[in-house]
């Protein structure tokens, strides 16, 4: 019989457990409106934010602290990458732009994964393939409007279109690792831990000067790099070890959906109609191939979610 107690410990940890990919979510949608919120360069908010991330990484994350592989480097400097584009295309374009533009990353994964990974390539994929595509040419069909929080567009389209390649490619070295025996499971948090140093250190010459900022300014780079990337990591780590792979998947689609609502409530951001039809496109796409994968036998496709960004 039953035990009604473990029963309901279960369903408890359960519920914890979506609780807490949820608050991930939430807390990877804040990037956009906070970067946006200080008054620093890219490169400086990139540079302190990974660093003040890469204190809190192994502080939180006692899985950061192994020793890395030359895989795990390499993991790192994509990742690295991805940051960088990231900030620099949030502080140039709207943050909706950025965010959804980052989520063709499955995009890339399917066109590179049969070389790179050797996977098969399905009928399936190549029609969400060009689904993503078309939601990919609505942002560059009609750019949004020059605006005090988007003052070059299409530069920062370009640049968070490469983030969506760089993350694809992060994807894509996690998988790898998996797959490695010894060397696999377990790397994803020491490959954020030294992409954030990676993106800190390489940051810094640019960085400095560092001309006049408020105490605002540093509260709120203290916010991303500590809960922002950090703690909003070790949220979905703990969580997702108990939530099923598709449920992750649509869960943390929150966070595309959240990220442009922070920036129109803190900033008054207001995407054009071309980047809300797109990013309507590509999550569209992206719910529609999740629930496709969940009724089949193969993995979903990756998740649009810039994890630890």
């Amino acid at each position: 019989m039953p035990d009604p107690e473990s029963s309901a410990s279960r369903a408890e940890g359960a519920l914890g457990s979506r609780l807490r990919v949820l608050a991930a979510a939430a807390l990877f949608s804040s990037g956009g409106a906070a970067v946006k919120a200080v008054h620093l360069t890219a490169w400086q908010v990139t540079s302190f934010r990974s660093a003040i991330a890469t204190v809190a990484f192994l502080l939180l994350l006692p899985e950061a602290r192994r020793r890395p592989t030359p895989r795990v480097f390499a993991i790192g400097s994509v990742y690295a990458a991805t940051m960088i584009l990231f900030v620099q295309a949030n502080k140039l374009t709207t943050a909706a732009s950025t965010i959804f533009l980052q989520a063709t990353a499955p995009l890339w994964v399917v066109l590179l994964s049969p070389w790179l990974l050797g996977e098969r390539v399905r009928l399936r994929d190549v029609a969400y393939m060009g689904v993503l595509a078309v939601g990919l040419a609505c942002f560059f069909a009609g750019l949004d409007p020059v605006s005090a929080t988007a003052p070059r567009p299409l530069l920062g389209n370009v640049l968070a279109a490469l983030s969506g390649l760089t993350w694809a490619l992060t994807i894509m070295g996690l998988r790898s690792l998996g797959r490695g025996g010894g060397e696999g499971g377990g790397w994803g948090p020491a490959s954020a831990l030294w992409g954030s140093i990676f993106a800190a250190v390489g940051c810094l010459p640019m960085a400095l000067p560092v001309g006049p900022a408020t105490a605002r300014d540093w509260w709120i780079m203290g916010f991303l790099g500590i809960f922002q990337i950090a703690l909003a990591y070790a949220f979905l780590l703990r969580g997702i070890a108990r939530v099923p792979a598709v449920e992750a998947s649509l869960l943390l689609l929150l966070e595309p959906v959240l990220n442009p609502v922070w920036a129109w409530i803190v900033h008054g951001e207001r995407p054009g109609a071309w980047s809300l039809g797109g990013g309507a496109i590509l999550l569209s796409a992206t719910l529609v191939k999740t629930w496709l994968d969940a009724r089949g036998t193969a993995p979903p496709a990756p998740t649009p979610s810039p994890s630890a960004r």
